[in-house]
């Protein structure tokens, strides 16, 4: 898919990381980038750094959601590119883990995908056309010891994506989700064994321009020394 004038990129989960990443690419590809996170500090500097707009939203909120959404349709337009960037790990034993700390990342790592994608899909059934991405992790697809919360949080999001791009594909909406399989490192560090965050970015760019006859639903990415 070729980009077009005016499009629209919204990063819900902008830290200084990959979200940053993100905010860069979609800006050199003449797209308006939207950062959003319930940091308001975090979005801040990203929105410096990059020439994002931010926009403070608590993604596990369905009306704080919706707000971003509307806002971002009011002075915008209706988004042609969003990705779900956020989520919440919980390390330990099973049998120590705090309850309501597992509920929170759960929210934030799965539920919150959910709204941000039925607010997005709102606005871009009408239009027929749009891409939305979902950033997984290694814990997508393996459930390590001591890391069931993510595991459940990071399951939930890939089935979601699943289920979503099965629906939402033949209405002419790309869903794909992206698994980050290890660590991601410092923009431009070119750190022995951790992913470029702007290559990372990069990827997203070439999901989002991908033909209709040829979109990917799944790209797994690591680095060359990362094991399978």
């Amino acid at each position: 898919m070729r980009l077009m004038a005016d499009e629209v990129a919204v990063i819900v989960g902008a830290g200084p990381g990959l979200g940053a990443a993100l905010a860069r690419a979609a800006g050199t590809a003449e797209m308006k980038a939207v950062v959003a996170s319930r940091s308001a500090s975090s979005i801040a500097e990203v929105a410096r750094s990059t020439g994002a707009t931010p926009v403070q939203c608590d993604a596990t909120d369905g009306a704080s959601v919706d707000a971003l959404f509307e806002k971002v349709r009011r002075d915008l337009g209706v988004p042609s590119l969003v990705v779900y960037n956020a989520s919440r790990r919980v390390r330990g034993p099973a049998t120590e883990l705090d309850r309501a700390a597992v509920r929170q990342a759960i929210e934030i790592t799965a539920f919150a995908g959910f709204l941000v994608a039925q607010a997005a899909i709102r606005l871009m059934l009408p239009a027929g056309r749009g891409s939305l991405l979902f950033t997984g992790a290694s814990a997508s697809v393996k459930g390590y010891p001591e890391s069931a919360t993510f595991a459940m949080g990071k399951f939930a999001l890939r089935g979601l994506a699943q289920s979503l791009a099965r629906e939402l594909g033949p209405k002419g909406i790309h869903v794909a989700h992206v698994i980050i399989d290890g660590a991601i490192g410092r923009a431009g560090a070119n750190e022995v064994g951790k992913l470029d965050p702007d290559a990372i970015a990069a990827t997203y760019l070439q999901i989002h321009r991908q033909p209709a006859s040829t979109w990917a639903h799944e790209v797994d990415l690591r680095p060359l020394i990362e094991k399978f």
